[in-house]
């Protein structure tokens, strides 16, 4: 392992997610229906996970392509994580790769359907007790680290909530992408839809210049109890026909915290981000 690489992962896994320890004693509730028992313990142990798969559909390997001269599964340097940090993979080419520059790793199966399911089955297996696991997406190596910590502190400022996440504004070129998933939120900051197709759609059919459509970033927070239950709900139809982790939340009546960040975001969907990637890194002076 060479000594900068080293370096790079464990300043990563220095940045801690502040104001863990702010606030108050929270009921934390976890979940719908029945599942709705408290406890008085303030939710401050997280994790981060990144869940990384080889097999994609849009992209194959997309953990492991260069990104100036390093893996993108290795470009953390820019965020702000839990001090507890660990890759979720199905890949022993993804392992042996973050093994090689430090990284803490989990084996996990391959019947992973989403990344939710990946950190759900990670945190099963990992030693340590925790509140709250953050789903980093290793495809996204621009996001900035006070969102990773504003989502962190919306779920623990929500004990209503099992799950928070983050929307940004959306660009009018964007409108029609089904890359970018849309949001609506209602006025107390809880998510009431997410679509690939323009939300709110108005009568004209075309997107309206006027109005703040919302961005979902991929960057999401669960409460930990919430997340050991997620695999066993049962696929619903919005989630089957928008291709849509979070509609499953949802639809089976848990409550989503979601906050507004100005990010512009800049995710690896595809080969041809790549060279996006790296240029916006290259004004920005990052590595």
């Amino acid at each position: 392992m060479s000594s900068s690489s080293s370096g790079s992962w464990n300043s990563t896994k220095a940045w801690i997610v502040h104001g863990i320890v702010a606030g108050v004693a929270v009921a934390a509730a976890i979940g719908a229906r029945a599942y709705l028992g408290q406890t008085r313990k303030f939710r401050s142990r997280v994790v981060g996970i990144i869940p990384a798969r080889f097999a994609s559909s849009r992209f194959q390997g997309k953990p492991l392509v260069q990104i100036l001269g390093k893996p993108m599964i290795q470009i953390f340097d820019n965020q702000s994580n839990p001090k507890d940090l660990v890759v979720a993979t199905d890949d022993e080419k993804i392992r042996e790769c973050c093994r090689s520059f430090g990284a803490d790793v989990i084996m996990t199966s391959e019947s992973c359907r989403n990344g939710t399911e990946r950190c759900s089955e990670a945190i099963e297996k990992l030693e340590k007790k925790y509140d709250i696991v953050v789903n980093i997406q290793g495809d996204e190596p621009l996001i900035e680290p006070e969102i990773i910590d504003g989502i962190v502190k919306a779920l623990q400022a929500a004990p209503d909530a099992v799950f928070s996440t983050a929307v940004t504004s959306l660009k009018l070129e964007d409108a029609m992408d089904p890359n970018r998933v849309k949001c609506v939120v209602n006025n107390s900051g809880y998510a009431i839809y997410f679509s690939r197709g323009l939300i709110p759609f108005n009568k004209s059919g075309k997107a309206n210049p006027q109005f703040p459509y919302l961005l979902h970033l991929g960057i999401q927070s669960y409460d930990t109890k919430f997340l050991k239950i997620y695999p066993e709900l049962q696929p619903t139809p919005l989630q089957i026909e928008e291709d849509l982790e979070q509609l499953k939340v949802l639809e089976n009546g848990y409550k989503m915290k979601v906050i507004k960040v100005d990010h512009e975001a800049h995710g690896v969907d595809t080969p041809e981000d790549v060279e996006k990637i790296e240029s916006l890194m290259r004004e920005r002076n990052l590595s």
